[in-house]
């Protein structure tokens, strides 16, 4: 095995706790085997990090699926702000969300939301899916088939539905539709909008 010699031991710390490459990463970037890094970063007491950590730096490193409009139209600054109010109100907000989330039986609100992640934040149409919540296993093709038109997403992108084995009559009435869950894998989007309604509260909020 090469060694690393002293002369190269600052610039592995600088690598690994700066520029927070990771032990194969340097290894590649300076030409040595893993184990040559490994064993210079022991010697030299560089702590390497968490598996926490690390898990940090790679999702800061994974690249976005979208992009947010930066010129905005007096159109568009109104779509922002509804589209984080309706999330406020009808999203999924927690530390553990995977994406966005957004929850609704009204298809008014469910388009103006998916408009508002469309043209203000440039998402990635194959990352949309659509989970439907019937109360009849009877519609339920009818009902992918209505929010696939209004959504304009495609029915190969809806997940398998949840039937809800206890629905009355008066629900089946009220959500003729059902209620559909718009999703959107990517936690960077749902750390940007939740920085939103942030905002607004600091800005709205007497």
């Amino acid at each position: 095995m090469q060694s690393v010699p002293k002369s190269q031991v600052a610039q592995v710390r600088y690598l690994y706790k700066e520029k927070k490459l990771s032990a194969r990463e340097i290894a590649e970037t300076l030409g040595y085997s893993i184990d040559a890094i490994y064993y210079i970063m022991r010697k030299n007491r560089i702590q390497r990090r968490s598996s926490k950590e690390n898990n940090l730096i790679h999702f800061h490193k994974k690249p976005a699926t979208f992009c947010i409009k930066n010129k905005l139209s007096s159109a568009d600054h109104k779509l922002l702000v509804a589209g984080v109010m309706l999330y406020w109100a009808e999203g999924y907000k927690t530390s553990k969300s995977k994406g966005i989330d957004f929850a609704n039986s009204d298809p008014a609100m469910q388009t103006l939301f998916i408009h508002f992640l469309r043209t203000i934040c440039n998402v990635d149409e194959s990352k949309f899916r659509v989970h439907l919540y019937s109360h009849s296993q009877s519609a339920t093709a009818k009902q992918i088939a209505y929010w696939s038109t209004i959504l304009d997403i495609p029915k190969r992108q809806f997940t398998k539905p949840y039937i809800n084995p206890n629905s009355t009559l008066d629900k089946k009435d009220k959500m003729p539709y059902g209620l559909v869950h718009i999703r959107y894998f990517d936690k960077k989007l749902l750390q940007q909008v939740l920085s939103w309604i942030e905002e607004y509260k600091t800005q709205l909020i007497l």
